[in-house]
């Protein structure tokens, strides 16, 4: 396959140097075309179109990622399919991922997350609601009411009914065996959790429900429990409890793998807030990989909460984590290159164009616009006079002796985003927006903004 890459004159020496790497990897034949502008991010289709040659034998076109709209009239001046890139050349490596290795979609999964609504009896309907739209919003599949223990919430009834209402799957979480019959009487499909203090009552409740230990640590009356619900017909899923390190974490893991010996086709959840919300650590990799033990054993079900800060998303970590270790685990494939939004602190890789990159680009600038890069613990800043490098921003600020208030506030801000990526290890791209996977805050950038401003004053 023969492979035409379009390309500015600034970015022209990177590009060559990539490919001269990719293309015998990836097993395709590259072409540069090198158009008459030095920011390839200014490009427009119908700008590419007018000033791209006649091509022959091209099988495929790819423009800079920044080239965003109609590519009708590029297809049809190359004479071959046309698509957009990555924002960033240092990314193409991505389009050529390797053939035999199953694609991932992630839109198959087959774990249930219940989001929990944490003290709801103190909520009001209003607050309920905006919760419990917010969990589902985030993927969760059934709204968790938690209520509080030692006290009746009187109103469970006319709560989950509102709730129901406004189309939820809901489940109780009480020992409360009037607090759960209430919620199961307004049409809640799930009791968590049952055991030999309230078996009893279950059997009138005619709902599913979540079966734990008597004494905590223990396995002990699960399976008694699960007998006598089994003896009367009554669905159930089976909890041995995840504990908190240092509280006997590995050992409740053992718990799980003895109860699938024991339960094979038994139904098991996972209540992960013990690890997410009692541990000193950011949840979406906790999450993710108590998802991947999951997938493995068979659990098809996660109960999570959202209430300390540093879990807050739990939610959306988990929905897209049971994607990918659905995909991990059914093609025996390493969850690894496969789905970005879960990397959030740091980048999958940080590309460097390199001090023989930065100095072929900086020889190229002829105008007196700053460009920003950060690499190997240094800020770069290059014009058509200077070529900057210092590892303190206000050093390099300093140096550029910028004049204009709000080119100043932009520079200072860009390099703000360049220290916090050499900081955590993260790819800068100026103009753009630092990757943080599925917590990015979507950024105009100063090209686009500037590009639309030109728009609008033409119209």
């Amino acid at each position: 396959m023969k492979i035409l890459f379009v390309t500015g004159r600034l970015a022209e020496p990177a590009l060559r140097h990539l490919l001269d790497d990719l293309a015998p990897r990836a097993g395709f034949e590259a072409e540069v075309a090198v158009l008459p502008i030095s920011v390839a991010a200014l490009m427009t289709p119908q700008w590419v179109a007018r000033h791209l040659a006649t091509t022959s034998g091209v099988d495929r076109v790819i423009l800079p990622g920044h080239c965003r709209g109609d590519l009708a009239d590029v297809a049809r001046a190359a004479g071959a399919p046309v698509e957009t890139g990555p924002e960033d050349l240092r990314d193409l490596h991505r389009l050529f991922g390797d053939p035999h290795r199953p694609v991932y979609t992630g839109d198959r999964y087959d774990l249930e997350i219940l989001a929990e609504i944490n003290h709801a009896p103190r909520l009001s309907l209003d607050e309920l609601i905006s919760a419990a739209e917010h969990y589902r919003d985030e993927g969760a599949d059934v709204i968790d009411v938690g209520c509080d223990p030692g006290s009746r919430w009187i109103g469970i009834g006319a709560a989950v009914e509102a709730l129901k209402r406004r189309g939820f799957r809901l489940s109780v979480d009480s020992f409360d065996s009037a607090e759960v019959a209430d919620a199961v009487s307004a049409g809640a499909e799930l009791v968590l959790s049952v055991n030999a203090s309230n078996r009893v009552a279950a059997a009138d409740w005619g709902v599913e429900v979540v079966v734990v230990p008597d004494e905590p640590g223990t396995l002990l009356g699960l399976a008694e429990t699960a007998a006598f619900l089994n003896a009367r017909g009554l669905p159930f899923r089976l909890d041995p409890v995840l504990d908190p390190i240092g509280f006997g974490f590995a050992a409740s893991l053992g718990r799980y793998l003895r109860v699938r010996e024991q339960f094979p086709d038994a139904p098991l959840l996972m209540g992960v807030g013990n690890l997410t919300e009692l541990t000193d650590a950011d949840s979406c990799g906790v999450n993710t990989i108590l998802i991947g033990f999951c997938q493995e054993l068979g659990v098809r079900s996660v109960l999570t909460t959202e209430v300390v800060n540093w879990a807050r998303s739990s939610v959306r970590e988990i929905d897209l984590a049971r994607r990918l270790m659905f995909h991990a685990v059914k093609h025996k494939t390493l969850p690894k290159h496969v789905e970005p939004r879960l990397v959030t602190l740091r980048d999958p890789k940080v590309p460097r164009f390199g001090p023989d990159g930065l100095a072929a680009i900086a020889a190229r600038i002829k105008d007196r616009n700053w460009r920003l890069f950060a690499e190997d613990g240094r800020l770069f800043a290059m014009n058509g006079a200077q070529f900057l490098a210092d590892r303190d921003p206000f050093v390099l600020f300093e140096k550029m002796a910028v004049a204009d208030p709000a080119h100043a506030f932009y520079l200072g801000y860009e390099l703000l985003k360049a220290k916090t990526a050499l900081t955590l290890g993260k790819n800068y791209r100026q103009d753009q927006a630092l990757d943080w996977g599925f917590l990015t805050e979507p950024e105009e950038s100063h090209q686009e903004r500037k590009k639309r401003r030109r728009v609008e004053g033409l119209s």
